[in-house]
């Protein structure tokens, strides 16, 4: 419970208890009832009593065989049940030890422990391509887990330290944080070892033979981020033709199309990462800042408050695997989609199509016309696609209230009958965009449709996509009036000016645009649509 509180500090946290010593049945009990989490955490007797030391009378060598064959038959339908699980599921394989059951020395692993070890990562390997079931790591070490004594006594088999690890990991699953969006880093002594002003392209080093591995591992890992569709950009004081020849070279393992935008120059580095965050158009408390001089990452903290600024341990090999390790947990996500692997495209196709544009923030008309934009919209309400509920969760700018679902509230809302979703992709000459709008609310009436969900990617601004959502939705539901749930947060003002402009006031909670009053005031509307999926209206 402490952990839980802990993750969720602003929440009142509620946990419901299963029957002690039958996973199954508890499990079968949830029926179609749906909490922001279901809870496993598995041990080896929950598999089969005679894994464990509470039930005599079990150990055998000719039973190890049957064991194995119950183990199959007990994981296969715990697979079944927890698949059938309305809500999300966060699980814990066997953190103790098998018991010295086995004919086999204990330093040795014997066959049917292996078996026993391969039904259980069948198991989690059949269930872990759900998005919504998550499977914690083991990060304990096994001298602090087991307890004999309170496991004999009263069936609890943790000592408190190992115990209070997995309940903390449980709890990060759980919450199933955002992750960062974007890493910026600097080049020299950060990168790759050496200035390579001074020392020259050819001279850097990232690799065993010059004592710079460490580097080379930044390196790969970098790249690694950058095709799981993490934001890669570099902030560097340096000549910027000597930096293009560095990243000519043919072993360099961050390749120069990862990297968007290049920030090279003689000027502020401060300065360099707004430009970056401009491009990306994110905010700095999504991005990581890594660079091996204190007084820089001092300075843009100073500058950006909110980013994360962690300094590049040159010359300390644990401190640079140390900091790779929490650059994955602060980049980790469940898996990769579609929007991630193009996210670094679009921005630079946006930057292009910018660089044709003199209108400011939006797009000009001329512009739109000719990038021949299409527009899909699908209004199926499909509670296992991440993707909308990953939108509204991690979507600042344009969302009209800043309200965030768990996965089993979203899950919840969408299940009811009078609730409507939503989502858009969109593509044009310049590259395509993904899935980057959602609206999600309820038909009130006849007449009226109440939006209580809207964002769109900071990727799609400017191209009129806001004007396409609310005409598709009153072609939809040919409601006369959209009434908009709309609150005002520190970081929503986009959303806020399109709002004004339609409303021609201020908007407020419950702001209603009519029909009439949207064709008056709707810019020209360019691009071409489609619909997608099933008909929920």
């Amino acid at each position: 419970m402490a952990e839980l509180r802990g993750a969720f500090p602003a929440r009142h946290v509620e946990i419901t208890t299963g029957e002690y010593d039958n996973i199954a049945g508890n499990l079968a009990d949830l029926g179609d009832r749906r909490y922001d989490a279901v809870v496993l955490v598995l041990e080896w007797p929950d598999i089969d009593p005679r894994l464990g030391t509470r039930q005599l009378g079990g150990w055998s060598p000719r039973s190890l065989s049957d064991i194995v064959d119950r183990a199959e038959v007990f994981l296969e339908g715990l697979e079944d049940l927890v698949a059938a699980s309305a809500s999300p599921v966060v699980a814990s394989l066997p953190t103790l030890p098998l018991p010295p059951l086995f004919h086999t020395a204990g330093w040795q692993a014997g066959t049917h422990e292996l078996q026993l070890r391969e039904l259980l990562y069948r198991f989690a390997g059949a269930l872990s391509r759900n998005p919504r079931i998550r499977f914690i790591r083991e990060q304990t070490s096994q001298s602090q887990r087991l307890d004999v004594r309170s496991n004999w006594a009263a069936g609890f088999p943790y000592q408190i330290a190992h115990a209070s690890a997995l309940a903390e990991l449980l709890s990060k699953s759980v919450q199933n944080a955002q992750p960062k969006k974007g890493i910026i880093t600097d080049l020299d002594n950060t990168l790759w070892s050496g200035i390579v002003g001074e020392d020259g392209a050819s001279s850097v080093a990232w690799d065993l033979d010059h004592r710079a591995q460490g580097h080379g591992v930044y390196q790969q890992f970098l790249s690694t981020l950058a095709q799981e569709g993490v934001l890669v950009a570099v902030a560097s004081k340096n000549d910027p033709d000597v930096v293009a020849e560095a990243f000519a070279r043919k072993d360099i393992l961050l390749a120069r199309d990862h990297v968007f935008p290049f920030e090279v120059n003689w000027g502020s580095k401060a300065e360099s990462i707004s430009r970056v965050l401009g491009a990306w158009s994110v905010d700095a408390d999504s991005v990581i800042f890594v660079d091996d001089d204190p007084l820089e990452l001092a300075s843009v903290k100073a500058a950006h408050p909110s980013m994360e600024c962690l300094q590049f341990p040159a010359r300390d090999p644990e401190g640079i695997y140390a900091l790779i390790v929490s650059l994955r947990d602060a980049f980790g996500r469940n898996a990769i989609s579609h929007e991630d692997e193009i996210r670094r495209e679009s921005l630079r196709a946006r930057s292009l199509a910018a660089a044709s544009n003199n209108a400011g923030e939006a797009f000009s008309e001329i512009l739109l016309e000719d990038a021949g934009g299409e527009l899909t919209f699908d209004f199926a309400k499909d509670a296992n696609d991440p993707r909308p509920l990953e939108l509204i969760n991690k979507t600042n700018q344009f969302n009209l209230n800043g309200k965030r679902f768990t996965e089993g509230k979203w899950a919840d809302y969408l299940s009811q009958g009078d609730t409507f979703l939503l989502t858009s992709a969109y593509r044009d000459k310049f590259g395509a965009l993904g899935k980057i709008a959602v609206v999600a609310g309820r038909v009130e009436s006849e007449q009226q449709v109440c939006v209580d969900t809207w964002v769109l990617s900071c990727r799609a601004f400017g191209r009129r996509i806001e004007h396409h959502c609310l005409n598709a939705l009153f072609e939809k539901f040919g409601a006369r009036n959209i009434r908009f749930a709309y609150e005002s947060t520190e970081r929503n003002k986009p959303i806020t000016r399109c709002l004004t402009d339609l409303l021609e006031t201020t908007p407020k909670s419950g702001a209603v645009l009519s029909a009439s009053a949207f064709q008056v005031r709707c810019p020209k509307l360019l691009h071409r649509i489609n619909m997608d999926g099933a008909d929920n209206g």
